[in-house]
């Protein structure tokens, strides 16, 4: 059994949102942002149905817990995310000053790490939480798609 408030625990939320995100024919990302043991906000890619490039999981995500914590900035919560965020995402990450961020499953391709990019230097960062899980949802999307 899963222990409450876990890493897995919200990781599990944030793959929530990356099922809605597929079944509405989005790239299956989610994300969620937690503070003090309580989510925040959630987010998963709306990038088709918003007909917006930027509206990605974490982007939704940061502006709804700026939103409901009245503020932008964001060192005291953790977004949990399905995976590795792109430069885009990174960015706003970075200037959200977030105090962690936990990741899912790496992108070799897209994310920010490829591209030599750091996360504020107060940023805690976790990988690999329910990696099976957050990569497999992507493959599947993909696969579907061809």
């Amino acid at each position: 059994m899963e222990e409450l408030f876990s890493d897995e625990y919200f990781m599990r939320k944030a793959l929530d949102e990356a099922y809605a995100a597929f079944e509405k024919d989005e790239v299956p990302i989610g994300a969620i942002i937690v503070s003090k043991n309580k989510i925040i906000a959630k987010g998963h890619n709306l990038t088709e149905t918003l007909t917006d490039v930027t509206a990605h999981a974490e982007m939704q995500a940061i502006t709804s817990a700026t939103n409901y914590l009245g503020g932008k900035y964001l060192p005291e919560s953790t977004l949990y995310v399905t995976l590795e965020p792109c430069v885009m995402c990174a960015g706003a990450l970075y200037w959200s000053q977030i105090g962690k961020v936990v990741i899912g499953a790496r992108d070799e391709k897209r994310g920010f790490q490829n591209a030599g990019l750091q996360l504020h230097p107060k940023t805690k960062i976790q990988w690999g939480i329910l990696e099976k899980e957050c990569s497999q949802i992507v493959k599947e999307f993909f696969q579907k798609k061809r």
